[in-house]
């Protein structure tokens, strides 16, 4: 009889999903069962299923036996051009197909439901860090279905055996990493002088290996059933010291000319771009004191040695 414990997760091959699964796959405690949407998955050796993620998907056979589903599979980018009403796709995928996995997976008997939210639950921007007692406040599509789902599967939990985690992470950077923080190196790849030379905000981030370390961490801690965390390295940036950091771990200089953050907050509402200037302006930060405390975890890398494993090619 195996004493593996047997782990579903899902977005497996996704940028989070694929190093989480990389790093279970070499514990040899684990027994893994990968489902993506798109095959193939980006590793070997676990067993992959193919589903999609909605109301009317039937899971029976990847949860059969699961203890642990680890739920990493989200719709999170939709422009306006790929959808009518982006709000009502979100809640599809984000919130439809996340309440029919839960209810099928505590109705297999799986023991934990790790949900990977975000911090956009609690808000965009802050002038404290957020504290996981705060009231949620999604501003965006994709942060309202998350709270909605986590709202659900509140419920579920209480209806049912099965412990929930919340996980909400702020911006995840690390190697080939999507959305802001990509942009951010391409920018710096290019070697362009920047406007950006002058901003003091306060920014949470989470580097890929941390937030793994997490997840993992809350696979079977005791003190992690039915909690929510907040997750970032516990070092805090303003996006100048972000982009002279990223420019450090490639080995360029970082060109950052210093302009004054009201100039760039009216140049950018002239040009529409309000939302591209709070997400580069604006401070958003998190307190993992509980989480630190609860699960008696410290984040592995700083800030530092998280930006260095994102360029390993150009460390000496």
């Amino acid at each position: 009889m195996s004493l593996k414990k047997k782990l579903l997760v899902t977005g497996a091959n996704g940028f989070l999903g694929s190093r989480l699964v990389g790093c279970l796959d070499q514990n040899s405690i684990f027994e893994l069962t990968c489902a993506v949407r798109r095959a193939p998955v980006k590793t070997q050796g676990p067993e992959v299923v193919v589903k999609d993620l909605d109301a009317d998907t039937h899971w029976d056979d990847a949860l059969l036996g699961q203890d642990v589903v680890i739920h990493l599979a989200a719709r999170a980018h939709v422009t306006r051009d790929e959808v009518h009403e982006p709000l009502a796709e979100y809640r599809r995928v984000n919130v439809e197909g996340t309440l029919r996995l839960a209810r099928q997976a505590a109705e297999a008997g799986a023991a934990r439901f790790i949900f990977i939210s975000s911090i956009g639950v609690n808000g965009n921007t802050n002038t404290r860090p957020f504290v996981k007692e705060d009231a949620s406040k999604p501003v965006e599509p994709y942060a309202q279905s998350k709270h909605e789902a986590e709202q659900g599967l509140w419920k579920i939990g209480q209806e049912t055996e099965m412990e929930i985690v919340i996980i909400r992470p702020p911006l995840v950077y690390g190697p080939n990493a999507p959305g802001n923080f990509g942009s951010l190196v391409r920018w710096a790849q290019k070697g362009l002088p920047l406007p950006l030379g002058s901003i003091h905000n306060k920014r949470s981030l989470v580097a890929l290996d941390n937030l793994v370390d997490l997840i993992i961490t809350c696979v079977d801690h005791p003190g992690a059933a039915n909690e929510t965390f907040l997750v970032s390295d516990g070092e805090d940036l303003s996006t100048t010291q972000l982009l002279q950091g990223v420019a450090e771990a490639m080995g360029k200089p970082s060109r950052l000319i210093p302009v004054p953050v009201g100039l760039l907050q009216f140049g950018a509402t002239l040009l529409g771009k309000k939302a591209v200037a709070q997400r580069l302006l604006g401070s958003l930060q998190v307190d993992i004191s509980h989480t630190q405390k609860c699960l008696s975890w410290t984040p592995p890398l700083t800030v530092k040695q998280g930006l260095q494993r994102c360029f390993p090619n150009q460390q000496d």
